[in-house]
């Protein structure tokens, strides 16, 4: 009786290990992109983003909402098309990228909504600040007709306030506002 449980649990074991393998996804990043949108003197909007940044994807359902996100971005590669706003964004008055190198969000939560909308909530650390942050999402999926394998599309976007992780905090919301608009998209390919 003792054999039949152990060799139960071994192959219920390994079952769930190939489920959580089949459902990983990589990120393309031909086909992703993620930035930002930040007010200048509270009348003109300048937009960023990070060109050097990776995502993984994993879920066990179809419908994903179990899914889990796991975001990087080297904090480095931000990029305003402004050699000298870029310099200073990665300087001490703003991101100090000398020590703070990485951008990094964790999934703890996606709740969906109607359709393909989802409410995505995680922990965002920047600056050595870890806060909780949501984003509103939409997450299709699909089949890439030339590889034949499921493909997930994943667009976020929501806002998040600078000065709780202790950016730009010399700044008043009078010269740059105080919440950054972030947005992402990004294409997935099952393993």
């Amino acid at each position: 009786m003792k054999k039949i449980t152990i060799l139960a649990s071994a192959a219920a074991f390994m079952l769930s290990f190939t489920t959580l393998a089949q459902n990983a996804y990589t990120m393309d990043k031909a086909h992703s992109s993620v930035g930002f949108t930040i007010t200048h003197l509270s009348i003109s909007d300048i937009d960023g983003s990070f060109k050097t940044f990776d995502a993984k994807l994993t879920s066990s359902k179809e419908d994903f909402s179990d899914a889990t996100f796991d975001f990087t971005a080297d904090v480095n590669s931000i990029n305003t098309d402004n050699d000298k706003r870029d310099g200073h964004l990665k300087s001490p008055d703003f991101f100090d990228a000398a020590k703070f190198a990485t951008l990094t969000f964790k999934s703890k939560t996606v709740k969906k909504g109607e359709g393909n909308k989802y409410t995505i909530i995680g922990d965002m650390t920047m600056h050595g600040v870890t806060k909780m942050v949501s984003f509103d999402a939409v997450i299709r999926s699909g089949v890439n007709p030339m590889s034949k394998k499921t493909v997930v599309g994943v667009k976020v976007s929501g806002t998040v306030n600078r000065s709780t992780f202790g950016i730009g905090a010399t700044m008043p919301g009078t010269m740059l506002s105080e919440d950054v608009i972030v947005r992402g998209s990004a294409e997935f390919s099952k393993n």
